[in-house]
């Protein structure tokens, strides 16, 4: 072989290699155009949005709002031996209860500095 069929060849390798790069971007973009079509074609199955009139509307009484309440832990039963464990139906079902008295705690001036972070407050 002489050195004229080595370029020959490498420069058909490099064609090789561009051929086969826009083939592979062929296939790319013919999947993306079919997955496109695809989800149209499942958007147009679709039941249509509902109409103002199915819209969802406020209760008679108007927007419902939040509720505020002051809770308080409750504690978890014991058991009455040591050696007797608690089953999973003698726990309470939350954490914590309504506690007896509502009134919100205040702030009192002198009392504390920013909450947690351990300055000095107003002295």
């Amino acid at each position: 072989m002489n050195t004229a069929s080595f370029v020959v060849l490498a420069v058909s390798q490099e064609q090789l290699n561009v051929f086969f790069a826009f083939l592979g971007g062929m296939v790319v973009s013919g999947a993306l155009i079919w997955a496109v079509r695809f989800g149209m074609d499942v958007r147009d199955h679709e039941p249509a949005p509902p109409r103002p009139d199915e819209q969802p509307h406020l209760p008679d009484g108007g927007a419902v709002h939040e509720e505020r309440e002051v809770r308080e832990p409750r504690e978890v039963p014991r058991a009455s031996q040591e050696s007797e464990r608690l089953m999973p139906y003698e726990l309470h079902h939350a954490a914590s209860q309504r506690c007896g008295n509502q009134k919100r705690k205040r702030w009192l001036p002198g009392s504390s500095g920013a909450f947690g972070s351990g300055g000095p407050g107003h002295v």
